[in-house]
């Protein structure tokens, strides 16, 4: 007998009780410490249930609450306890109630045997660990922590940030280096013995009695003084996510576990019947000498802390809204934004579906209603076309329009009158393919039989707006890929640019296009504009036209359009 076992319980008694049977099956005496927040009735009844064995015994209770003191006493009782009843015991393995191990006994029995003064325990110092979270590194050690975080927060909130107003620091132990590692150890007789006898362990104690969450640091600091050989990892699995709270494991990662070789894992979920089951009554296999290997399956966590942070591109749900910035894009997959071209075209949107196959939508942000395309008044995912719903929360309603037709492009125009809150978002999505005609919004304000005072009041409204979205689509933070052109360019040669934005769309026709969609009579527009100058408004969007009418597209070359990108 070479091994003996340290359990921390508090609460799944019933499972407690089948790993601490299992352990001393296989040959282990085990020591049992239960919190003295457990009921007394409960303790009672899990005490006279495992009173058949001889090799359990219970340590004095102590109350552990997360974080605090507690938990490094009553690892200390119980650890004093198992080396002075048990004499033949070399190792001794720190594990708690949730513990599972996931091999059988003989081979953590043999692996430690074969290393008979090696230490397993994580110890690094804290400029060394990257895991800490809540930004108390260094200043765990240094200040002093009498509240529960968990129960006290306030209180504890304020007393870090008094103390670093004052500037009030602890001194450290002369010749103690301040580690930290994983709770979970496996020490050596002669280490665990020097500690807990160690003559000054008495000023150790204080010291660490106001240290914030000392499990992690009392043992991992000690361990260096008195050790021979330490191993710097612990024998137990345990995984963290991205809050610093360690993960559970469910009966589908039954597979996951054996692949990591590991001796024990935690955290199990009590209720996982086939994981008790399988690794509980695992048959012995004398040929298996596999080194525990948590590595295997870091790549499957790092996998799960990222898509727990990040998601995916495009899905928002209540258990994962991430904060703006937190992913490159809004959007699940690439969309194209008109901007001018249902002003400039006639039935624009009826020739984009016929010469590429996508869906094309009207204005989607409309001041109205949403346009569907075809003039549908429900759309895919429930997405309802009024325009108070899609106002709640705009960039959702883009959102759930893109994830929901995965598979086919989404193509909607965009204007001055539409709802602006997208401005920056459209602009920040690689996923949008935006192009703009500016200045087309004059041709309905041309085409209606309104009021000139009106017409020009509004025609300097929507120009004023249009700059500020073309600022933003141009700005230097931009990752859509945006295409502006004016409207003067434009009608110069349209088949050129309609090409540029179909071939960029990825969605290529069996041939080229060999005409455009057909454009709104401009006769006088060039006029219209000349009377808005007379108005004292300068419309400079629509890029120049002269006074007379405009003369139909030409084989003369187009400008080339500039490319934000």
């Amino acid at each position: 007998m070479s091994v003996g076992v340290v359990m921390l319980v508090h609460t799944a008694l019933n499972r407690a009780e089948q790993v601490a049977r299992h352990w001393v099956q296989g040959g282990c005496p085990v020591v049992i410490h239960v919190d003295a927040s457990v009921a007394a009735s409960d303790f009672a009844a899990f005490k006279a249930n495992l009173g058949d064995l001889d090799q359990i015994s219970f340590s004095k209770r102590k109350r552990c609450e997360w974080g605090t003191w507690g938990i490094v006493q009553a690892t200390q009782l119980a650890s004093r306890q198992l080396l002075d009843t048990h004499q033949q015991v070399r190792h001794v393995y720190l594990a708690s109630g949730s513990c599972l191990p996931l091999r059988p006994i003989s081979e953590l029995v043999s692996y430690l045997e074969d290393r008979p003064n090696t230490d397993f325990i994580e110890s690094a110092t804290t400029q060394d660990v990257p895991w800490t979270v809540g930004g108390l590194s260094a200043e765990r050690f240094t200040l002093r922590f009498p509240f529960s975080w968990k129960n006290q927060r306030y209180l504890f909130d304020r007393y870090v940030w008094v103390q670093r107003k004052l500037r009030l620091k602890r001194p450290i132990p002369k010749g103690l280096i301040p580690h930290m590692g994983s709770q979970w150890w496996c020490l050596t007789r002669q280490t665990l013995s020097a500690i807990l006898e160690d003559p000054e362990r008495g000023t150790y104690d204080r010291f660490f009695k106001r240290v914030w969450i000392p499990d992690e640091s009392y043992f991992q600091t000690l361990a260096r003084i008195y050790s021979r050989k330490i191993e710097s990892r612990s024998l137990t699995l345990s995984k963290f996510d991205f809050q610093g709270k360690p993960h559970i494991f469910y009966d589908d990662h039954l597979q996951l576990l054996r692949r990591s070789d590991c001796f024990v894992a935690r955290k199990i979920w009590p209720f996982a019947d086939k994981l008790y089951e399988t690794f509980l009554n695992a048959p012995e296999d004398p040929n298996l000498r596999a080194e525990p290997a948590p590595a295997k399956i870091d790549r499957i966590f790092a996998k799960a802390v990222e898509r727990r942070t990040r998601g995916r591109k495009g899905l928002y749900m209540q258990g994962r809204f991430p904060f703006d910035g937190a992913d490159g894009s809004i959007t699940s997959s690439p969309y194209s934004v008109f901007s001018g071209f249902t002003e400039l075209f006639e039935d624009f949107e009826d020739w984009l579906q016929r010469a590429t196959n996508v869906r094309a939508h009207g204005h989607l942000f409309g001041p109205d209603r949403v346009e569907f395309a075809n003039g549908e008044t429900a759309f895919t995912g429930a997405l309802s076309d009024s325009a108070i719903v899609r106002d709640y929360a705009p960039k959702d309603f883009l959102t759930s329009l893109i994830w929901n037709t995965r598979g086919e492009r989404q193509c909607f125009q965009y204007g001055p009158a539409d709802t602006q809150d997208l401005n920056w978002k459209l602009a920040l999505d690689p996923n949008a393919q935006i192009s703009v005609i500016s200045g087309a919004w004059a041709l309905p304000l041309f085409a209606s039989n309104r009021n000139f005072s009106e017409i020009r009041k509004e025609a300097a409204e929507f120009q004023k707006i249009e700059s500020k979205y073309l600022e933003v689509f141009k700005c230097q933070w931009a990752k859509a890929r945006v295409r502006i052109w004016t409207l003067a360019e434009f009608i110069e040669a349209p088949m050129e640019p309609l090409q540029a934005i179909i071939d960029e769309m990825g969605q290529k026709p069996s041939r080229r296009l060999t005409e455009v969609p057909r454009m709104v009579d401009m006769t006088g527009f060039g006029q219209f504009l000349q009377n808005l100058k007379n108005q004292g408004m300068h419309p400079y969007l629509m890029g120049d036209f002269p006074v007379t009418d405009v003369e139909p597209p030409s084989s003369v070359k187009s400008r080339k359009p500039y490319l934000v990108k």
